[in-house]
């Protein structure tokens, strides 16, 4: 078992685990649990009633956060026209053409980024490396909007800060929500986007409880227990 540090430890005595807090209460405690001295990334962690190994269990989808995530995004951009000056304007940092397609299969060029943009006839060349972009979750798929004859669109939403999400073997939904800099109400704006998103896309015949447990913390801190039914 790993050791805890001692600003954990004294952190994770201001949880207590046998209650749920409001979504308020949550983000107040996120302030006196942060354990760090640089500004931390705050993370919401969804376990849904839900079984991926079944497709239609599987949730995948997208949202954009009102208030941003505080993460930039490192994004590649696959075109077959010319505009790569324009694209990158709006934070394209890396705009790639069809013969560079060969370098990233034979490692020449590493896909060292957070999204992949393509046309529909690029996608035609990118099956060449689609074992090396599908295991990093690279792969650009129309259902996430990563895939459009519109790339100056697409572009846009996504330096926007739209970004994907999706369930784990383990039935979880992990992600960041924003920097406890950013404020109670920013975060707390933020936070119930996603859980609005994550009702949204329950699947249609899911009568059940859908929601298993939703917590939320600090980087390195301690996970606070947010009762849905308190927002």
């Amino acid at each position: 078992m790993q050791k805890r540090g001692k600003k954990y430890t004294k952190a994770l005595e201001l949880v207590n685990k046998d209650i749920m807090y409001s979504i308020d209460e949550a983000i107040e405690m996120l302030e006196k649990t942060n354990t760090v001295t640089f500004d931390p990334t705050v993370e919401v962690h969804f376990n849904l009633a839900l079984d991926p190994k079944y497709q239609d269990q599987m949730i995948r989808s997208t949202i954009t956060l009102p208030n941003w995530t505080g993460k930039s995004v490192n994004m590649c951009v696959f075109s077959d026209w010319a505009n790569a000056d324009e694209l990158k304007r709006l934070w394209a940092s890396v705009v790639w053409w069809e013969e560079l397609i060969d370098d990233i299969a034979s490692w020449k060029v590493s896909p060292n980024f957070d999204v992949c943009v393509a046309t529909p006839v690029m996608m035609r060349q990118l099956w060449k490396i689609a074992k090396i972009l599908w295991p990093k979750g690279l792969m650009p798929n129309p259902k996430t909007w990563t895939v459009s004859d519109d790339l100056v669109s697409a572009v846009k939403e996504i330096a926007a800060w739209k970004f994907e999400f999706k369930t784990d073997k383990q039935w979880n939904v992990h992600s960041i929500f924003g920097k406890l800099s950013f404020g109670k109400d920013k975060l707390k704006e933020n936070l119930n986007k996603f859980l609005d998103t994550i009702l949204e896309v329950k699947p249609s015949w899911a009568k059940w409880r859908y929601i298993n447990t939703i917590y939320v913390c600090n980087c390195m801190g301690p996970a606070i227990r947010i009762d849905i039914n308190n927002r």
